[in-house]
């Protein structure tokens, strides 16, 4: 009878440790995700103001893009790719590929638009730029937590 309490203990211990270590990680993703999310909302505002004093216009179609916008854009959009990290985490099999392959043509996708936009080059590669840079501070960030 003592063998078999044991071997429930050690069960119950060994998914308690699982469970803890699985909650810990998705802590970290989540914590990690979201502070480069917002390094990544001040990197593209710094870029766009940087551009601008530059002399790199922010108007698409004749209207300007606010500063801010690059801010909320990139933390919106950092978020959706902090929730398709979480999700591919739960479900995928090689989560960090998985989230790195997909991010990266996102990325690519993203630079469609800005090619297409009513401005002038300039301002289609200030565009450009500024998801590049997002990209390059918050793919890292958050495929480094995920279990490889």
């Amino acid at each position: 009878m003592s063998v078999t309490t044991a071997s429930a203990t050690t069960t119950s211990a060994t998914t308690t440790s699982a469970t803890t270590t699985s909650d810990a990680s998705a802590k970290s993703l989540i914590v990690g995700g979201l502070t480069a999310a917002a390094v990544a909302a001040a990197a593209t505002s710094g870029v766009a103001v940087a551009g601008e004093a530059a002399g790199v216009g922010l108007d698409i179609a004749g209207e300007p893009i606010p500063v801010a916008g690059f801010a909320l854009l990139t933390a919106v959009f950092s978020c959706v790719g902090l929730v398709l990290a979480l999700v591919l985490r739960r479900w995928a099999r090689r989560p960090r590929t998985a989230f790195v392959r997909t991010t990266i043509v996102l990325t690519v996708m993203s630079l469609v638009p800005d090619v297409l936009v009513d401005a002038p080059v300039s301002t289609k590669l200030l565009l450009m730029l500024t998801h590049l840079v997002a990209a390059a501070i918050v793919i890292p960030a958050v495929a480094r937590r995920l279990p490889a």
